[in-house]
């Protein structure tokens, strides 16, 4: 993607509610961003979604990407409302105030715009996020070579770095991780296959009597 900040690493180790993560790392202090890059960002976001219908089918999409798709739509709303990113709207404002409601502010409160240009804004959201996904989507069929590879990698060491990454977007088998010892992963097989093997205590049987 055009002016995105590169990737450094990837990992489908869950932390906390994300089941893996992609992680960017700025390759210099930014203090406003483009168009351009917000558009990157905002197909960077569908590469998860778009990858589970291309390979599973749209009925075995899951929820995994929740918190893409809500990081996206929150930047397309940005882009319309505050930013003034979109010819059809202007460079206007049209956020209203988010704060807590209390004590009734909620009858107090005045509508700041029309019903016409409330669904104008959501019609420009959608079509900035449909535009992203769509382009996510050929991306990723026009790459499923390099798609494999990386799940192929990841499945095989859990996580990646930017020298991995790199010869993945070159066509080529990465070599092993700093550190990597291909007998630890064995190890790690044979007992995850012997502990599924033995014998387990039953639950929930009758109390010995005493």
């Amino acid at each position: 993607m055009p002016e995105h900040d590169p990737v450094y690493k990837v990992s489908i180790i869950p932390r906390g509610r994300a089941l893996g993560i992609t992680m960017f790392l700025p390759e210099e202090d930014k203090y406003s961003i483009s168009v351009l890059q917000l558009e990157s960002q905002l197909a960077s976001l569908f590469g998860g979604r778009v990858a589970e219908e291309i390979v599973f089918g749209s009925e075995n999409v899951t929820t995994g990407a929740s918190n893409d798709i809500e990081r996206a739509t929150g930047i397309a709303r940005n882009m319309v409302t505050k930013w003034g990113l979109t010819e059809k709207l202007g460079p206007l404002t049209y956020s209203e105030d988010e704060d807590e409601i209390f004590l009734g502010r909620s009858v107090t409160q005045h509508k700041q715009m029309s019903d016409d240009t409330a669904r104008l804004i959501d019609e420009e959201v959608r079509r900035i996020v449909e535009a992203a996904h769509h382009r996510a989507l050929d991306l990723v069929k026009s790459n499923l070579d390099l798609l494999h590879l990386m799940a192929d990698a990841l499945m095989r060491y859990e996580t990646i770095d930017s020298s991995q990454i790199d010869q993945i977007m070159q066509g080529h088998e990465p070599d092993p991780p700093e550190g990597w010892n291909e007998s630890d992963s064995d190890a790690s097989s044979e007992a995850n296959a012997s502990d599924t093997d033995e014998e387990r205590p039953t639950i929930g049987g009758p109390a010995e009597q005493v």
